[in-house]
């Protein structure tokens, strides 16, 4: 009777609340699947992006894009974590159907082989248009919970530039995106978008009971929408008093892209939550808010032509003064080869002679100089063509002469870089483009920004290390595919009316549009 006694007892032990490390538990934790394709790509420029410019990301190499996902962080170890694919591209052109298709390819086949899943961490920009298809993110998530399933938990993390359609918030479960722009809180923003469905996961609540949408009819370029300015710093600010209601799980403004021409660029907020009243009451007073300020959004800095930007610059006394060449901005979806700012620039009295004003040009690709530079090498002349090889709606390739003063091979995105010497100009030459966003940027190739006259950047609003930088900055209103005069793009597929193209329209329905969770969708 003893032995029986003690043989229950080691069965209960062994069995019950007691786990050793070969224990269950383990199995216990969720299974999550990481993927993502994100671009912000212009419709507005010539240029296309290819599948090479998203340097794809494949299984474990995924994790070295979060620092939240060290070895050792409490993130990594809350979960079983299956990484696919991560595609991340600079801004750029519409992507062609090919890289598209190959990408999407790649993600479900690893999503089928390693499934099934309890979590998808979707990390994507939003504003992705390709080649003969509306609503690129909307058809991508469409395609994995065809593979994954209607039941996994789905939490989408994007930039506030980017696009939610309706298809798009319907797969997703949890959807969040950045609150700052500049993108400060980028990392902050995918760790939160990761933490919450952990916690729905972890407390075993799921899919929150209701998702509020609501599309706001105003598309605003992100020069006019910054959060360090208002009333877009106070926009933001109302965030976390909807988020921190009770029952709702998060909330979130999308200003939309501004440079393409699909039915789904706006503005959209969302809330979501397990309280329908807080959750519609709070996307309310978001979308409303939203609405109540759009008259008061104004560009982040002055703006002005380029030939009035450079006469500021001229007789400016401190170094440097920035200005930024925002038509072919490469960080908006511009295809970076646009000349004529540089053409312009060339042209000026003020800059012939070494002993000009200094300024610094950044940058214009021109394969065909690069190859001359690495023949004749440092201190060599060279004398070949740049830029325009995409973009010459506006200026020609130019012919660059000049002396080599740098040439650095090796980076990611350009390739190779090289400076030519014009006159006082240095002209920063990439055999792809790149945007030039850090102080170390500019060094590495022996220049000191610091102590240049002028900088012409192809760029919109200043990242912050530009920002601190200047002691002087214009925006020049400089034509490319992501003018900001969005008056001469030509808009053909977008809703209408849409502020500000229709600057008189009535007040519209912002009432909270409730949707159908992921699993059911009719």
């Amino acid at each position: 009777m003893k032995k029986i006694l003690l043989n229950l007892i080691l069965f209960v032990f062994l069995f019950s609340g007691c786990k050793t490390e070969n224990s269950p538990s383990k199995q216990e934790l969720p299974r999550i699947a990481i993927a993502g394709i994100g671009i912000e790509s212009s419709t507005f420029s010539p240029a296309q992006t290819h599948e090479e410019a998203f340097h794809a990301r494949i299984g474990d190499s995924i994790f070295k894009r979060y620092p939240f996902f060290a070895d050792s962080s409490k993130i990594r170890k809350r979960a079983d974590w299956v990484p696919t694919l991560l595609g991340k591209s600079l801004p750029g052109g519409i992507v062609t159907r090919e890289a598209y298709e190959s990408m999407v390819a790649k993600t479900l086949t690893m999503l089928k082989e390693n499934g099934p899943y309890d979590g998808l961490f979707f990390d994507i920009h939003g504003a992705m248009s390709v080649v003969g298809l509306e609503d690129a993110e909307g058809d991508l998530i469409k395609r994995i919970r065809e593979v994954i399933g209607s039941e996994v938990l789905v939490s989408t993390s994007m930039d506030l530039h980017g696009n939610v359609s309706k298809r798009l918030a319907e797969h997703s479960d949890l959807i969040t995106c950045y609150r700052m722009a500049p993108h400060e809180d980028a990392l902050e923003s995918k760790a939160r978008a990761i933490t919450n469905m952990l916690e729905r996961l972890e407390s075993g609540k799921g899919k929150p009971k209701y998702k509020a949408w609501i599309p706001v009819p105003i598309l605003l370029p992100g020069e006019k929408t910054s959060t360090r300015i208002e009333p877009g710093k106070s926009l933001y600010a109302k965030i976390p008093s909807v988020e921190n209601l009770e029952g709702v799980i998060d909330a979130a403004i999308w200003i939309g892209y501004a440079w393409a021409d699909e039915a789904r660029n706006h503005a959209v907020v969302m809330v979501t939550g397990d309280d329908e009243k807080q959750v519609t009451a709070g996307a309310e007073k978001l979308a409303n808010a939203f609405w109540d300020v759009r008259n008061e959004f104004e560009f982040v800095a002055p703006v002005a032509t380029l030939e009035e930007s450079l006469k500021m610059a001229i007789v400016h006394k401190e170094q440097p003064y920035i200005i930024s060449d925002m038509g072919d901005n490469p960080t908006a979806g511009g295809a970076g080869d646009v000349t004529w700012t540089l053409q312009q620039l060339l042209a000026r009295p003020e800059f012939k002679s070494e002993n000009g004003k200094s300024l610094i040009y950044a940058s214009i690709p021109g394969p065909e100089l690069i190859d001359e530079a690495l023949k004749v090498g440092v201190g060599g002349k060279v004398s070949a063509m740049a830029g325009a090889m995409v973009d010459d709606r506006y200026a020609p390739p130019l012919k660059l002469t000049g002396t080599v003063t740098a040439i650095k091979e090796g980076d990611r995105d350009a390739e190779v870089e090289v400076v030519v010497k014009i006159g006082s100009i240095n002209v920063i030459v990439t055999k792809k483009r790149k945007p030039y966003h850090h102080e170390k940027d500019f060094t590495d190739l022996g220049l000191n920004p610091r102590e240049s006259d002028i900088l012409v950047i192809k760029i919109g609003y200043l990242v912050p290390e530009l920002y601190d930088m200047r002691k002087g900055w214009i925006m020049a209103l400089t034509p490319g595919g992501v003018d900001q005069d969005l008056e001469r793009l030509g808009y053909k597929n977008i809703k209408r009316p849409m502020f500000p193209l229709d600057s008189d329209m009535s007040n519209p329905d912002l009432s909270a549009r409730l949707l159908p969770a992921s699993n059911k969708l009719k």
